[in-house]
């Protein structure tokens, strides 16, 4: 059955092309295993929360826009009519029934890990002018004050490290609400726009698409720019509620949409609350990162497993603008697939700040493949966290992030293959088990222990929990890769050659493990670092093996009439380098879930193909490329 949704139909029709419905909603209660909704022009002001699953991945619910069309799906309302105040502040009162159930101007931004800012709550509300979102004031006085602010603070990282906000002279641009209770008053400091000549927005949802109860397996949602949601913040110990999102289900396909202006999170692959919800931030009986392990144990009682949960398809989307996460996901992201999206602007905002936030940020990323991203302008690109085991994160483009790439508390094995990183601070390796091969790295790293956090890590190639350790830091892999370290910003990131100073070769741990250690007195676990290519301000390690250092390499990218190159210069003693193969026969298996560096299905990694799509020859060079020749050139990497 094909159902047809337009503003110009009505929810009585038969939903016809003929007689269409008039809401999405309305055809997400009768559409079932099978059914297309194809839904015309105009915009959605609606939650739509699909009521029923497809049977299986041939046989779904799919949700597209109709051919040549450009529907649109918010989670806010036009507000008119706005009353001045004084000066260039107005007000608009709006009864608490406007928002139903749930009021965002009422609701505050909470949750555990949640870390700023300190001495204010905010609010899951979200006004917009023109389209761009306003700024929460602390309180009324600031609201008139609203002075420009032009950075944000990392509090995770260093106490000193700022954030730039790339626009600080919108922060001028200021909301601050009262609710008693009959009425929400809306303050808004627009200066020089008069609201009633302008196109004023409210968020008033919570999500756009999203089903209220979990299990709604095998739907597809395809073409739709969807925006403007109330979402709150997402942990990963709650329920981890996004814009869009599929809430505990199986083989969901979110492709060629345009997302933006998420209060938190654009597309949400995560758990669901019955295993906990923020209750650190509410109870405060133990540290978070025990609820933490607590929900993986929870999730499996609930069916958390292939068969259940996961398998998701994320693709061909345009996410932006959104202030914690572009992707998101805890245990439902599992045997997922996330490519060829366009993710930026993400966390830039720096209204809040709080260690869960990226462009794509995952735990229990279990067998999941992140390739041929663009991520840039973020204030993390990609962050995988707990339990990502057997990831692949390949093809992939980061630039012009705060943080390209974060990996923590995992056992591995996570496959970092193929891809571009051009900021200046390129990882965070609070991890083991990581195998970094033919990148392009032009940032520096941090690398650490975390004794702190007993993490689990699984049976090979599924849910099922092995065990439990800390996180000793080391048994990586950097193998054929080309390393452009520049000076270190804090003292926290190194140059390679420095990151992994007290890591032990490979014979030297094996005779070091032969004694037994206390927990912390135990040797840091080896690291194997081969055929390397290192320019800038770095120098070789004492593990590396045919590794050179080499003068005048340099790499930047270029924009250019919706395109993206690669401008590089190449000494020739970089391309003498001797690389041999990279198998997963020769990155070996993990030490601690004694898992190989493999496929999904268990079949061996084809390193052959470079991140263009061109086959390594019998001369592979160091880096992502496989055609790499001497001197200074342009590569064209994408389309954007």
């Amino acid at each position: 059955m094909i159902y047809h949704v337009s503003k110009n139909g009505c929810d009585f029709n038969i939903g016809t092309a003929d007689a269409p419905f008039k809401t999405i909603n309305k055809a997400a209660s009768v559409a079932i295993s099978g059914d297309t909704v194809v839904v015309h022009e105009g915009v959605y002001r609606e939650w739509v929360d699909p009521k029923n699953s497809g049977a299986n991945p041939n046989n779904r619910i799919t949700y597209i826009a109709a051919e040549g069309e450009h529907p649109v799906i918010k989670g806010s309302e036009v507000i008119t009519d706005w009353e001045n105040v004084e000066g260039t502040v107005w007000k608009k009162i709006l009864p608490n029934s406007f928002f139903g159930d749930y009021n965002p101007y009422n609701t505050l931004l909470d949750g555990d890990w949640l870390l700023s800012p300190k001495h204010y709550k905010l609010h899951l509300g979200e006004v917009y002018i023109n389209g761009v979102s306003m700024f929460e004031a602390e309180s009324m006085e600031d609201l008139y004050a609203a002075p420009v602010r032009e950075y944000g603070y990392n509090v995770w990282l260093t106490d000193t490290y700022k954030e730039a906000i790339p626009n600080p002279e919108l922060t001028r641009y200021r909301w601050f609400a009262e609710v008693d209770d009959l009425n929400t008053t809306i303050f808004c400091n627009f200066w020089d726009y008069n609201p009633n000549n302008e196109f004023i927005e409210i968020n008033v949802r919570k999500c756009c698409f999203y089903p209220t109860k979990s299990g709604r397996n095998y739907i597809t949602l395809s073409g739709f720019e969807i925006a403007q949601a109330a979402c709150p913040f997402v942990p990963p110990t709650a329920d981890q509620i996004g814009m869009v999102g599929a809430n505990w289900s199986k083989g969901w396909i979110i492709e060629n949409n345009l997302l933006h202006d998420a209060k938190c999170s654009a597309i949400s692959i995560g758990r669901e609350g019955s295993t906990g919800d923020s209750e650190y931030y509410k109870y405060h009986k133990k540290y978070s990162h025990y609820y933490q392990t607590e929900a993986v144990f929870r999730g499996l009682q609930i069916g958390w497993s292939k068969d259940n949960v996961g398998s998701h398809i994320i693709r061909n989307n345009v996410i932006h603008s959104c202030n914690q996460n572009g992707v998101v996901g805890h245990m439902g992201c599992a045997f997922s697939r996330i490519e060829n999206n366009h993710i930026y602007n993400i966390g830039i905002k720096h209204e809040f700040y709080g260690a869960e936030k990226g462009g794509i940020k995952l735990h229990a990323a279990i067998d999941v493949v992140i390739e041929n991203n663009y991520i840039h302008d973020c204030s993390l690109g990609t962050w995988l966290d707990w339990q990502a085991q057997g990831t692949r994160v390949t093809k992939n483009v980061y630039y012009n992030n705060n943080r390209d790439f974060m990996i923590e508390v995992t056992h591995g094995p996570c496959l970092i293959d193929n891809n571009i990183l051009l900021s200046n601070l390129s990882v965070v390796n609070m991890a083991q088990g990581t195998a970094f091969v033919h990148n392009l790295m032009v940032g520096n790293m941090l690398q650490e222990p975390a004794m702190d956090r007993q993490t689990p890590y699984h049976l090979n190639h599924s849910t099922g929990v092995l065990g439990v350790a800390p996180i000793f830091s080391g048994d990586d892999r950097l193998i054929n890769n080309i390393f452009l370290c520049k000076s270190p910003i804090t003292e926290r990131f190194k140059t390679i050659d420095k990151v992994y100073a007290k890591n032990n070769d490979p014979e030297e741990y094996k005779e070091l493990i032969k004694k037994e250690y206390f927990l912390g007195d135990a040797p840091a676990l080896p690291v194997w670092m081969e055929e390397n290519v290192y320019g800038g301000e770095s120098d070789l390690n004492r593990l590396e093996k045919g590794s050179k250092v080499v003068d005048g390499l340099t790499a930047t990218l270029e924009e250019s009439d919706g395109k993206l190159y690669l401008n590089i210069n190449v000494p020739e003693d970089a391309i003498d380098v001797s690389c041999q193969k990279v198998t997963t026969q020769r990155l070996g298996a993990v030490i601690y879930p004694e898992e190989c560096f493999e496929n999904p299905d268990g079949t061996s990694v084809d390193f052959s193909v470079d991140i263009l799509g061109e086959n390594r020859a019998q001369i592979i060079h160091p880096g992502p490329f496989a055609n790499l020749v001497a001197g200074e050139q342009k590569i064209f990497i994408r389309n954007i």
